[in-house]
């Protein structure tokens, strides 16, 4: 993300909203292929790092702690594109994914399994 488009996507923060738990759905879109890779959740401080730094950054519920993708994995996430929703309730970010997979299992996409299909 450029600084430009950084430094615009900032002027939009104030339409964000975010749950009780202080949270918003991020959902992360593959440039190249538009295959969403997976979701997360966001804080407006892990909101406000990723649009600074260019880099996914979430807000893990289960260790309660900010991660940005790729830390441990390798698998980092580079913003090229941020969006709000019509409610400012749900976040789309194109990305390029660099090193293995989005998924913690190795996968490309966290959405690899389809209902109704063997694995």
């Amino acid at each position: 993300m450029s600084e430009q488009t950084a430094a615009a996507a900032v002027e939009g923060l104030d339409q964000v909203r975010y749950n009780q738990d202080g949270l918003v759905p991020a959902i992360t879109q593959d440039r190249q292929t538009s295959r969403v890779v997976m979701m997360g959740w966001m804080t407006e401080a892990t909101l406000r790092e990723t649009l600074a730094t260019g880099r996914m950054v979430y807000w893990s519920r289960s260790r309660q702690e900010r991660w940005a993708k790729g830390d441990t994995s390798g698998a980092i996430q580079l913003v090229r594109e941020a969006y709000y929703d019509c409610d400012g309730d749900v976040l789309l970010f194109v990305i390029d994914q660099q090193g293995k997979g989005a998924c913690h299992t190795g996968e490309f996409s966290c959405f690899y399994r389809a209902f109704g299909a063997a694995e």
